[in-house]
């Protein structure tokens, strides 16, 4: 079965580093990514995958969006904070700050979760709404590192690590 398959993308195109679930259970956050890091809908495919921007103001998917399948319950990515728990633009939106710099958010989200709340990683934040870009049944995960937008699947151990060979 091709990567495609296992994303849920047969047909589609899709970056050739973004992980399918299967294989995220097997990278060991120790070693590539972060400890205590975790989709934030188990075993989800990936509908559409992080596209950095040519600069800060240039288009581009800031995050990854996740099939929710038969599950509508979403998990927070990673212990932290709730900053944030409400509507935006007509749609639900849950923001958690991890801490060391790392801030996540969830959307579309009927949050259980109010701001303020301290909560482990993998606690139930919410249910998947309906609204914003993703399809129906889609969620939203955007992840800021020191302000700046970073690939979601980098903190799982799902991308591999860039190495810079010498030139010429």
């Amino acid at each position: 079965m091709g990567l495609l398959s296992l994303l849920g993308l047969a047909g589609g195109s899709a970056p050739a580093a973004v992980a399918s679930p299967a294989s995220l259970a097997a990278v060991s956050p120790a070693e590539s990514g972060r400890p205590g890091w975790r989709l934030p809908i188990p075993d989800a495919a990936i509908q559409r995958g992080f596209e950095a921007p040519a600069h800060e103001y240039a288009p581009g998917h800031r995050g990854v969006d996740l099939e929710a399948g038969d599950s509508v319950l979403v998990s927070a990515p990673a212990a932290g904070t709730v900053v944030f728990a409400g509507p935006v633009a007509g749609r639900g939106v849950v923001t958690i700050d991890h801490g060391d710099g790392a801030v996540s958010t969830l959307e579309p989200v009927t949050a259980t979760v109010v701001a303020g709340d301290r909560i482990a990683g993998g606690a139930v934040i919410g249910r998947v709404s309906v609204g914003g870009h993703t399809p129906p049944g889609g969620l939203h995960w955007g992840v800021r590192q020191d302000g700046d937008y970073v690939n979601p699947l980098v903190l799982l151990g799902a991308i591999p690590r860039a190495v810079l060979l010498p030139c010429c």
